[in-house]
């Protein structure tokens, strides 16, 4: 065997330190984490446009969006179309199937004067900041606030 390759007793001081490094860094964001405390916070612009909405899906695989307070049809989401508004509701009612809440109560779509739009659920607490996965995701959004804003 050649003596280049031979084993070598590695420091042991820089292991120890870069171990003491990660647990002092998994330590400090534990304790972060605990302290409740978040790391950013926007303050809320005030709300200029809001509406109720539920949503249905139906055996075709389309998904019928209604207003929250008189149930009448807003839009229908054609199968197989609007990946984004699919995918965020699937997270949305996720949460709601995980604390046994069911599809009864409506979402709030609300427009902000500083241009966000936000989709909350209040049977959870979770709101969704549409606007920050760009302008064509949030589109379907703005254009299902603008349909109930003209509609009811």
């Amino acid at each position: 065997m050649n003596t280049a390759f031979r084993a070598k007793s590695f420091p042991i001081a820089p292991l120890v330190g870069a171990s003491m490094l990660v647990v002092i860094a998994l330590v400090g964001v534990a304790a972060f984490r605990a302290s409740g405390l978040e790391t950013t916070h926007v303050a809320d612009s005030p709300v200029v446009s809001r509406t109720a909405l539920r949503f249905e899906d139906q055996a075709n695989g389309s998904i019928l969006v209604l207003s929250g307070r008189e149930g009448t049809v807003v839009d229908i989401v054609a199968p197989g179309t609007n990946g984004f508004l699919r995918g965020t509701l699937r997270g949305l009612a996720r949460e709601r199937h995980r604390q046994g809440i069911g599809p009864e109560q409506p979402f709030q779509l609300s427009g902000h004067a500083d241009g966000r739009l936000t989709l909350a659920d209040p049977a959870t607490g979770r709101h969704v900041n549409l606007e920050a996965f760009g302008p064509t995701n949030a589109a379907v959004f703005v254009r299902l606030l603008q349909l109930q804003g003209r509609d009811g």
